[in-house]
């Protein structure tokens, strides 16, 4: 069982920042994928950019060059790094972490932090 507990979300201004964390309990976290998806008011889950247990990157087209995600394993938190936000990216991020592969569809996580909820003003 994985226990995640997501953080850093808030109000920023278009074109600002954010840094999202994601802390993980248990001694197997290096072993997961994991992933930060978003979810806006009416619209379906999607995947925002996913980290598999080798440290390979996998971004939605609409975010590449512009976010990055990283884990530390001796910390056992992933982290989403969010440049140039705009309004379209506002929506409830949530952490999730897989055994196996990194995979592109959310139905195939299984354990999912509450979610934080990042807002970007115009």
């Amino acid at each position: 069982q994985v226990q995640l507990v997501e953080s850093g979300g808030g109000l920023v201004q278009a074109g600002g920042s954010l840094r999202l964390s994601c802390a993980a309990s248990g001694r197997t976290f290096s072993s997961y994928a994991m992933g930060w998806f978003r979810q806006a008011p009416g619209k379906e889950r999607e995947l925002v950019a996913a980290i598999s247990n080798g440290g390979s990157t996998y971004y939605a087209d609409s975010v590449k060059g512009r976010f990055t995600i990283s884990r530390d394993n001796a910390k056992n938190t992933v982290y989403l790094q969010m440049n140039s936000l705009k309004p379209e990216n506002t929506a409830v991020y949530y952490c999730a972490a897989r055994v196996g592969v990194l995979r592109t569809d959310y139905r195939a996580y299984d354990y999912w932090g509450q979610g934080t909820q990042v807002t970007v003003s115009s």
